[in-house]
């Protein structure tokens, strides 16, 4: 009985032990924890308020006392950029598992029971893959308007409609397997056959595309604020604070590099953990 508990923190740890085993995801796990803490730790790393202006100290130069500088408004830029950490990173992580979920979901259905169930779902999925995920996303959010929660839905609906044929694709491979047929002998029924037995054995590609799509969500997310399609100032999203300084980046290019250095620290740092992941759940690329 010991042992069996112990088996599923054995996997768990296994995965963590492979994942982190090439040095590039190790230093992607670095610099997205490092990430991660100073959005969390935001109020006891930063002194200034993220919305207090200061019309006195606007455009002031990057310096000890202002680190990042400050905007045209004299709001602390270092301040801004940790705390929209916060927004950017959840809007990555949601973004990511809500189509993850949806995908999972419509992927098994449509893998298992086929038919007409199947070429409806897959229809559907044509006609959203056949746009570009960022003419997709430009698409929703000009329908549902500008905001933090359209814009996770603009992010995650883009994201669908590959994830469902990645999921539909493992799903048709276990579909054939013994050990379903056994399930079905025993008058198992169909959902428990699908989430407790199929899904388990199909779902490492969806977990790569979990860690892959919260770098694009990211990036994304940044390009809908930058339009003025995304989040919306005082908000300090990113891709926010990208589009505030894009009037004054001549004169002062800080306002948009050091935005833009985070972004790009952010999306390169869950990618490297991306790869990582996908050589730890796929036996054929372990060394």
């Amino acid at each position: 009985m010991k042992k069996t508990s112990l088996a599923p923190k054995s996997v768990v740890w296994d995965v963590i032990k492979h994942t982190l085993h090439p040095v590039n995801a190790k230093i992607g796990a670095i610099l997205l924890s490092l990430i991660i803490l100073s959005a969390i730790f935001a109020p006891l790393i930063s002194q200034y308020p993220i919305n207090q202006i200061n019309i006195a100290e606007n455009f002031s130069e990057p310096s000890l006392k202002h680190l990042f500088g400050t905007d045209s408004v004299g709001r602390d830029l270092f301040a801004r950029i940790l705390y929209g950490g916060r927004y950017s990173l959840v809007l990555g992580f949601a973004g990511a598992a809500f189509s993850t979920v949806v995908a999972i979901f419509l992927g098994c259905i449509a893998g298992y029971y086929g038919g007409f169930t199947e070429t409806l779902i897959m229809r559907i999925m044509d006609i959203l893959s056949s746009l570009p995920s960022i003419l997709l996303c430009l698409l929703i959010s000009s329908v549902l308007g500008a905001g933090f929660v359209n814009t996770i839905i603009a992010l995650a609906v883009s994201q669908i409609p590959y994830n469902v044929r990645m999921m539909r694709s493992q799903v048709l491979t276990e579909r054939s397997q013994e050990y379903l047929e056994a399930a079905e002998t025993i008058n198992c029924t169909k959902s428990r056959i699908i989430f407790r037995h199929m899904l388990p054995n199909a779902i490492s590609p969806m977990i790569i595309c979990l860690a892959m799509g919260i770098g694009d969500n990211i990036a994304l997310a940044a390009s809908l604020s930058y339009i003025g399609l995304g989040v919306q100032p005082p908000t300090p999203e990113w891709g926010a604070l990208l589009s505030d300084g894009r009037t004054y980046m001549l004169l002062h290019p800080y306002l948009i590099i050091i935005p833009g250095i985070f972004i790009a620290l952010t999306v390169f740092s869950t990618n490297l953990l991306g790869d990582g992941l996908r050589d730890a759940l796929d036996p054929k690329l372990r060394r």
